[in-house]
């Protein structure tokens, strides 16, 4: 049996998130059965659970990834680049928010699923709010901040999907850094 690279095995395993994704988007969690995912990804049901554990493994990761993503916009090139990016986004990541949103409140099993990654994340999360240091008022604690855009993204992200009239994102992001960027001493 040929060896498999480390890159090839990244890309495969980006390749089923994407596929995923899409599927999740298009039947929710329930509806996401395993013979749609083979016929999206092209895989078997060997090939695709060879890189998680199962359908819950596989949502957690579509879900913390499209997250991180996001995220990692917003501290490498601005709260205006999330904007930008969010206004164009698939409509397909918010749906698979939105369903984690519901299995989070209804599913107890999934929700220790998310408390145990949330728990994993943690130094990711100390190390996020440090990139903010300096870059926010520092009169307000960090995570305050970091939920306040969190919920203006989400928000946008919401009107997006819905298909709503989006705002002036430079106008938007204006208020933003009016609000919660660090001010000159």
């Amino acid at each position: 049996m040929p060896k498999v690279s480390e890159e090839h095995k990244l890309r495969r395993r980006d390749e089923i998130l994407a596929a995923a994704q899409r599927v999740f988007a298009r039947h929710g969690y329930e509806g996401a059965t395993v013979r749609r995912l083979e016929e999206e990804t092209g895989l078997s049901r060997g090939a695709i659970f060879s890189y998680f554990d199962d359908k819950g493994a596989l949502f957690v990761a579509v879900v913390a990834e499209s997250s991180d993503r996001l995220v990692e916009i917003w501290l490498e090139r601005g709260f205006r680049a999330l904007l930008d990016a969010l206004a164009h986004e698939d409509p397909d990541w918010l749906a698979v928010q939105l369903e984690a949103a519901r299995r989070i409140r209804t599913d107890a099993s999934f929700r220790a699923r998310i408390e145990r990654l949330e728990r994993d994340v943690e130094g990711i999360r100390a190390d996020r709010y440090a990139r903010l240091r300096g870059t926010v008022r520092d009169d307000v604690p960090l995570p305050v901040v970091a939920q306040f855009l969190s919920l203006l993204a989400n928000g946008l992200a919401l009107a997006r999907v819905t298909e709503d009239e989006l705002p002036d994102l430079d106008l938007l992001n204006l208020l933003v850094e009016t609000g919660v960027a660090a001010r000159d001493p």
